[in-house]
């Protein structure tokens, strides 16, 4: 992918091709893992193992389902250098399963930092070769910059946290902006701090929108606010909405039905423990046992899909 072809166009095509909004996220933790692949080893190098092939079985899983996966970089990380190897290996395999590779990382910095970032991890030609960047705003504007002219350049995209889905997110993301910002800024004394995030989402995600209407700059909403979720669908038209919550955070299919456009797209609905280790929870432990966890995940991202596609606009694809 490069910008000949944008991400938000390689996004919807993709969504269309499977008929499906599902984002499977990877977070593997060792304790976790089918007990098969924690027998190889305890030490760092081991873990890491066991969480590449514990992802790739995954994708393998799901591959044909799903429009992208989304790597929770810190899973990785903690792992070491064995770690981050893993995570390269991870991608890759992704790539090769026709999937889009979203990188959750929530990186940023200014100036010449951020635009290291920004080279390190956007398009399939970087070091890391992710599609998509997950991207923290609150070093301002000038800080995004670099992560939009990268995406634009690669082809690839950011998503910009805007209002997440922890309970505690709003500590800082719900105060009034006017609070913080200096006496005649833009924002209004009724605008809460992410209102005026997305305010700024929505200019970057216009300025570079395409083919489909939506930009390569989107937003990440959680799933777990559903009236923020519909406010936020309509203050930003040309963002892509990658949608955390949904399943181990609580979330459901009705809760999600806001972030869709009437063709079905714009939205990715990211399920991360409701999937991976659906072998571990009622009904798919008791269907498969621990021997097929493969097909309890499979059948847990089938489940997820048919619910989207019952109770919102992704049953239009």
């Amino acid at each position: 992918m490069d910008a000949t072809r944008e991400f938000a166009a390689a996004l919807a095509a993709a969504v269309r091709r499977v008929r499906s909004p599902v984002m499977v996220g990877l977070d593997p933790q060792f304790e976790q893992l089918p007990e098969e692949l924690q027998a190889a080893g305890q030490d760092l190098a081991a873990r890491a193992t066991a969480c590449e092939r514990f992802c790739k079985h995954v994708i393998d899983a799901t591959a044909s389902l799903v429009a992208a996966v989304k790597p929770q970089v810190a899973c990785f990380e903690q792992l070491g250098p064995a770690g981050m190897a893993a995570l390269k290996a991870v991608i890759e395999h992704a790539h090769a399963a026709g999937l889009l590779v979203v990188a959750d990382g929530k990186r940023n910095d200014i100036g010449h930092t951020a635009a290291a970032y920004a080279r390190a991890w956007l398009g399939r030609s970087s070091p890391w070769g992710a599609d998509a960047l997950t991207v923290n705003p609150y070093l301002g504007e000038e800080s995004l910059q670099p992560f939009v002219q990268a995406a634009v350049a690669a082809g690839a995209g950011i998503f910009v946290l805007v209002k997440t889905s922890n309970p505690g997110g709003g500590q800082f993301q719900d105060l009034a902006a006017s609070l913080l910002v200096a006496k005649g800024g833009e924002a209004s004394p009724a605008q809460c701090l992410y209102e005026h995030v997305a305010q700024m989402v929505e200019r970057l995600a216009a300025q570079t929108a395409g083919q489909t209407g939506y930009g390569q700059v989107g937003a990440v909403v959680g799933a777990t606010w559903p009236a923020q979720l519909a406010e936020l669908r309509e203050a930003m038209p040309h963002a892509w909405l990658l949608v955390p919550g949904y399943g181990g955070q609580g979330a459901g299919a009705a809760d999600v039905a806001a972030a869709f456009d009437e063709r079905g797209l714009g939205a990715l609905i990211n399920n991360a423990r409701g999937l991976i280790y659906a072998f571990r929870q009622r009904p798919y432990s008791e269907r498969f046992g621990p021997g097929r966890w493969e097909q309890a995940i499979e059948a847990a991202t089938r489940e997820m899909i048919a619910a989207l596609r019952a109770s919102t606009a992704a049953g239009r694809l």
